[in-house]
Parts: C-alpha cells; structure tokens; sequence
C-alpha cells in the first residue's frame, strides 16, 4: 500500500476496525468529509448516482479517534 492514498471501504473499514457500514454511516453523516476523507472513484461505473466511495486512511482514522474521545468525554462528563 505504500504511496496509495485511496483505499475501498472494505480495507478501510478492516484498517479502522469498524463495519463497511459504520464507515458508509459516518460518511452519509457528514462526520467524513469528501475530498479529505473520502473521494467517489474515478472507475467507470454503471451507477453514476451512486458511485463507489474511496478512503483516505489516515486521515479518517484522525477524524474518528478525534470524534470518539469527544463523544466518550461528554459521557464522562
């Protein structure tokens, strides 16, 4: 993987630790934002209305550790 910023929601979720569909979820939620978190793929595909999305790991991996110490600190609080 080395030099590939974009990876399939498969791998990414894998990455992350999560299902394919906490990842869809923060994305259709606005908690992943496109074009630093995420990218439709440039593949031709048959859906163009729903396009497969691409992410970028690290930095939805920054969003989500930064998300989740917010939420478990307010239950905390």
């Amino acid at each position: 993987m080395l030099g590939v910023k974009w990876s399939s929601s498969e791998l990414t979720a894998e990455k992350l630790g999560i299902t394919e569909i906490k990842l869809s979820f923060l994305r259709e939620n606005g908690i992943l934002k496109p074009g630093i978190h995420w990218k439709s793929s440039p593949l031709g595909q048959k859906k163009p209305w729903n396009p497969k999305a691409l992410y970028d790991i690290k930095m939805c991996r920054k969003i989500i550790n930064k998300f989740y110490f917010e939420e478990n600190y307010k239950t905390a609080a």
